[in-house]
């Protein structure tokens, strides 16, 4: 967690704080992984591939996106603006 890139990847320690935090609740949730998981795999090295792979990211609202998860317009939409009422 000290590499730098892995900060720059996420933009910012908070928020990769925020996203490591909040994938870890839904994976202990039980939520499957979205990479390969090999025997002996912590949570949180999961975690770790899931952003290096880009399967996770936060939106723009801070709330944890996977790959799966992510529509156009979720990475779009700042603070809940709804561009419909345009």
């Amino acid at each position: 967690l000290r590499d730098d890139e892995l900060v720059k990847k996420v933009g910012g320690r908070f928020k990769l704080s925020t996203l490591i935090q909040k994938r870890l609740v839904a994976l202990n949730k039980n939520s499957r992984p979205l990479v390969a998981v090999t025997p002996g795999m912590s949570n949180l090295e999961i975690v770790i591939q899931e952003i290096v792979q880009d399967k996770i990211f936060l939106s723009l609202k801070n709330e944890l996106q996977t790959v799966e998860d992510n529509s156009p317009l979720d990475a779009l939409e700042p603070n809940g603006f709804d561009f419909n009422s345009i």
